[in-house]
């Protein structure tokens, strides 16, 4: 996996970059309620808070052990 960020909110491209996804894969686990928790901002763009991903990464880490 590529490097990550230390900031506080990420884009949902720094997302797909970070899991080796496309956007339309991320569409769909959101339309699933798979992804992690996101918020819109008032532009309409999406974010995903860097804690939110964390824990959403390790309940698949745990899920798959």
């Amino acid at each position: 996996m590529p490097t990550r960020r230390s900031g506080t909110w990420m884009t949902v491209p720094e997302f797909c970059t970070e899991m080796a996804i496309s956007r339309s894969t991320f569409d769909d686990w959101r339309a699933k309620g798979r992804s992690p928790k996101c918020i819109r901002l008032p532009n309409g763009s999406l974010r995903i808070k860097r804690t939110d991903f964390d824990t959403w990464l390790n309940t698949l880490e745990a899920d798959a052990a």
